[in-house]
């Protein structure tokens, strides 16, 4: 019986790790199609990589900050 109880906090643990990792890659990712999005309905050429760079930074940040175990402010 503990044994199977183990596993299910086992594969809770991994669901739980596997949503923060799709987060993190919708935080990377999205900034970048919105600033995409947003230079096509404006019309200007700047906004898709300045999206691209704050994504990238701030999964990056949120990342690392999973992985030593900081919690955000």
């Amino acid at each position: 019986m503990l044994g199977g109880m183990a596993r299910q906090d086992g594969i809770g643990e991994a669901l739980s790790w596997a949503s923060r990792i799709v987060a993190v890659g919708l935080v990377m990712f999205l900034p970048a199609v919105a600033g995409g999005w947003a230079d096509s309905r404006i019309g200007t050429s700047f906004l898709g990589p300045v999206g691209l760079v704050f994504g990238f930074v701030t999964g990056l940040t949120w990342l690392v900050r999973m992985a030593t175990g900081r919690q955000h402010p």
